[in-house]
C-alpha cells in the first residue's frame, strides 16, 4: 500500500460534511420540490450538517475549528489585497477569504433550510412549525376547498428563494476561488478535501 505523502489538514468528519452538504443542497435546489420528499429532506439533512458542523467548529481538529479560521475583517482585506497583487501567502487550513467564504456559506444554508420550515408549514401542513402558524389554510384543503396563499407562505417562500440563489452564487464564488488557489500555489484543493491531506 503506498504511504501517503503531506500532512492530514482534513479530518474526516469535515471531508463527508463538504462532499454531503454539497450532494444535499443541489438535490435539493435543482428538484425545486419535486418530488417534495427528496426536496423536503435534502432540506432537514443540510439542517443537521449545519448543526452538527456548528458543534465542530468549536471541538473539532485543528483547522476545523473557528478559531483557526475565522479572523477580522482588516486581515481579510489585506489578504484579498496581497492575493490581487500575486504575493498571498500559503494557509495550511483556510485563508482569511476562504474562511469568511465558510461562514458566508454555512450562514446562507442555515437561511435556506431555516425559511424552508415556515414554507413547508404554510403550504403542506408538515414540518416541525405545522399546526402552529397556519393551521386554517390546511383545514380548508383537508375539507376540499382551496387553500388561499397565505402572507406567510408568499413571504417565506420569497426568503427561500433569496437564500438559495445567494447560496448558488456563493457556491460558484467558491469553486472560482479553489481553482484560482490550486493554480496559484500549484496544489490540488479538491484532491485535499478527498484525502484530507496536503503538501508541508
Amino acid at each position: 500500500m503506498k504511504r501517503r505523502t503531506g500532512i492530514r489538514v482534513w479530518d474526516p468528519f469535515i471531508r463527508l460534511f463538504h462532499w454531503t452538504l454539497a450532494l444535499a443542497f443541489f438535490a435539493a435546489y435543482f428538484t425545486e420540490g419535486e418530488p417534495e420528499w427528496l426536496h423536503v429532506t435534502a432540506g432537514y439533512l443540510i439542517a443537521a450538517l449545519l448543526a452538527v458542523r456548528l458543534i465542530w467548529g468549536f471541538v473539532g481538529s485543528e483547522h476545523a475549528r473557528f478559531t483557526d479560521f475565522v479572523r477580522s475583517p482588516v486581515t481579510v482585506l489585506h489578504y484579498l489585497r496581497d492575493e490581487f497583487a500575486g504575493r498571498a501567502r500559503r494557509y495550511l487550513g483556510h485563508n482569511p477569504a476562504g474562511g469568511i467564504m465558510v461562514l458566508a456559506l454555512l450562514l446562507s444554508l442555515a437561511g435556506t433550510a431555516l425559511s424552508g420550515m415556515p414554507l413547508l408549514a404554510a403550504e403542506e401542513g408538515e414540518g416541525p412549525l405545522a399546526g402552529w402558524l397556519v393551521p386554517a389554510p390546511v383545514e380548508q384543503a383537508a375539507n376540499g376547498q382551496d387553500a388561499p396563499e397565505t402572507a406567510l407562505a408568499k413571504n417565506a417562500e420569497e426568503v427561500h428563494e433569496v437564500f438559495a440563489n445567494l447560496t448558488l452564487l456563493l457556491v460558484g464564488l467558491h469553486v472560482l476561488g479553489v481553482a484560482v488557489e490550486s493554480a496559484r500555489h500549484r496544489e490540488n484543493l479538491t484532491r485535499a478535501m478527498i484525502t484530507g491531506y496536503k503538501r508541508e
